[in-house]
């Protein structure tokens, strides 16, 4: 039997790749909004972060430009400034790392906590009784989990937490893992249109779209009084990288200052949509006593809640930032 002409180009229709047609990088399915294709602005930050050396500390690289689990630390221990100095700054390389089996009371997350900086106290979200520098977040079929969307933390506020230290003491046995997607990242894959539109754009932000129903009406004018609307740069930079990142989050991102409603919501859907990239993101499964350490200037982080009616609980410390700029 021979072989055609239009049999062999049918088969070379089916066989071929297509990427292997085009230059590559991105392209557009404009029919639906898709692109396709390598994100390759990541390559040199990956490179960058392949292969970590510290003296005190073993950083193991766990995602793509995010994301190092960080082994030889106790944090039941009194811990030396040198492992506090290399911690910072596997944290400033790696916006995400975490510890396994760390089966540390609230004390001593308190105490470990305080190394990095001043820690908050959350006025909408109630705490650990005997350390209100802790808030707890105990999910069950009575109380369910509403951190399902992607968020820096409370970016209402004027000054920030730099980072959020999170410590598992009950995890469902499926579910409830933590995302964490890379705002350095998101940035940079922006056209050069977007970043050149949103360049010295300023946002609002408002604790009263995620926690309206946490303040009673006789208290709201007491609140807003304490907590009143807050400017910050769409684009911040990062206080010891000095990488740019994107600084607006669904949360909390009340609107645009200086254009219209619909630019306003326009350029945040854009920007807030950007968390949502796979390429950019580190998911965490969580074991009992694993405790993670974010940026949250770096990162912005999403509670999967998908393991209702299994109990959940978690503490939070926070520790102050710098005011973004």
């Amino acid at each position: 039997m021979t072989t055609t002409e239009s049999d062999t180009s049918r088969e070379e229709a089916g066989t071929s790749d297509p990427a292997s047609r085009v230059t590559p990088g991105r392209i557009t399915i404009e029919r639906f909004g898709m692109s396709l294709g390598p994100w390759l602005h990541l390559a040199d930050e990956r490179q960058r972060l392949a292969n970590p050396s510290f003296d005190h500390i073993t950083a193991i690289p766990r995602g793509v430009t995010l994301g190092a689990e960080i082994r030889g630390v106790d944090l039941t221990a009194e811990l030396t400034d040198e492992v506090i100095e290399e911690l910072s700054a596997a944290l400033a390389d790696y916006k995400v790392i975490y510890f396994r089996d760390q089966p540390i009371s609230s004390a001593q997350h308190v105490e470990f906590a305080r190394r990095f900086g001043e820690l908050e106290i959350h006025p909408f979200i109630s705490g650990n009784e005997a350390h209100p520098e802790l808030v707890r977040f105990e999910k069950g079929a009575d109380t369910g989990g509403f951190e399902n969307g992607w968020h820096h933390d409370v970016t209402w506020r004027e000054v920030p937490s730099m980072g959020a230290i999170l410590h598992a003491i009950q995890v469902p046995p499926t579910g409830g893992d933590t995302l964490f997607s890379d705002m350095g990242a998101a940035y940079d894959g922006l056209t050069d249109e977007w970043k050149e539109r949103i360049e010295g754009m300023h946002a609002i932000h408002d604790y009263m779209l995620a926690f309206s129903a946490q303040v009673p009406d006789d208290k709201q004018a007491e609140m807003r009084e304490r907590y009143p609307l807050v400017r910050h740069p769409v684009v911040r930079t990062h206080p010891v990288t000095g990488r740019k990142l994107i600084y607006v989050n669904g949360y909390f991102t009340s609107h645009i200052e200086g254009v219209d409603d619909a630019e306003s919501r326009e350029i945040i859907t854009h920007l807030i949509a950007q968390a949502g990239v796979l390429e950019y993101q580190f998911r965490l499964d969580w074991e009992p006593d694993t405790v993670v350490f974010w940026d949250n200037a770096a990162v912005q982080h999403y509670a999967a809640s998908d393991y209702y009616p299994d109990i959940r609980i978690m503490e939070r410390a926070s520790v102050v930032g710098t005011r973004p700029v």
